[in-house]
């Protein structure tokens, strides 16, 4: 499994020029992002960035003849770093379910599950079995939202843990269940797929916690900027540029949800 280092902003910005066909041509586009949230988006030991929204953040900027530079941070700090104009977008498996009025949405280009994950060995077969439990989670993330949320969401199963733990990144949590100071992780499928790939001796329990669509926030009203991105988008579905790069991180690639033109 990759091994992810958090380092600073300044080292981690990095820009990329590339040449296109659409768009401003030379403008730059400040793609925020998750710098731990493996496999849509994240920073290796080595300092570059990398996952399938950063794969494809490039190829729209290529696409649009932009240069693209990266702004990785920790998730928690994503509206802060939108709302001073650090960056363009929020590009990093952001769920747009139940935030439909706080930022300009692109397309959904993603489908996603939460579950639970638990190890092999573990007594836990069902979401009941979580009552008086230590269940992981990362904030600011649906997963976390839905345990919140005691209305439309998981509240009530959350008042039945012995407590919740919440970290800053998955993989920090995935690292304390291994360890055994948690009992399960609430978590999105196809992260709990990456991190899963191998580590055997861990596995999702059959029942869901609920399902959501990803796609890009960007500032409110900025919609000729998202336009341009989903022009983009669409024409990288059409030539084929996606799906390529979707087969590249198999814990996704049966998620993805655009289709090609008719």
């Amino acid at each position: 499994m990759k091994k992810f280092l958090a380092i600073t902003l300044s080292v981690l910005t990095m820009t990329t020029v590339l040449a296109g066909c659409t768009g401003k041509k030379g403008m730059v586009f400040k793609h925020g992002f998750d710098l731990d949230y493996p496999p849509y988006s994240y920073i290796t030991d080595s300092g570059e960035a990398g996952g399938f929204d950063v794969e494809l953040c490039k190829a729209v900027c290529e696409y649009n003849g932009w240069t693209y530079e990266a702004v990785p941070f920790n998730w928690d700090a994503k509206d802060a770093e939108l709302n001073a104009g650090t960056c363009d977008c929020i590009w990093s498996g952001f769920t747009r379910n139940g935030r439909e009025d706080d930022y300009t949405w692109s397309v959904s280009y993603s489908d996603n599950t939460q579950m639970i994950m638990v190890p092999d060995d573990s007594d836990i077969d069902s979401l009941e079995d979580l009552a008086g439990k230590r269940v992981g989670v990362q904030t600011a993330t649906s997963a976390y939202d839905l345990l919140q949320d005691s209305e439309e969401g998981q509240g009530e199963l959350c008042a039945t843990f012995d407590s919740l733990e919440v970290y800053d990144t998955y993989t920090i949590a995935f690292n304390d269940l291994q360890a055994g100071g948690i009992d399960a992780i609430a978590i999105d499928v196809t992260s709990g797929n990456f991190l899963m790939v191998g580590t055997p001796g861990y596995h999702f329990l059959d029942e869901a916690l609920g399902s959501e669509q990803y796609a890009i926030g960007f500032r409110k009203g900025d919609t000729e900027l998202c336009e341009q991105v989903n022009t983009a988008l669409q024409a990288l579905v059409d030539n084929g540029t996606y799906e390529e790069i979707g087969q590249r991180y198999p814990e996704i690639y049966e998620f993805l949800c655009l289709k090609p033109a008719e």
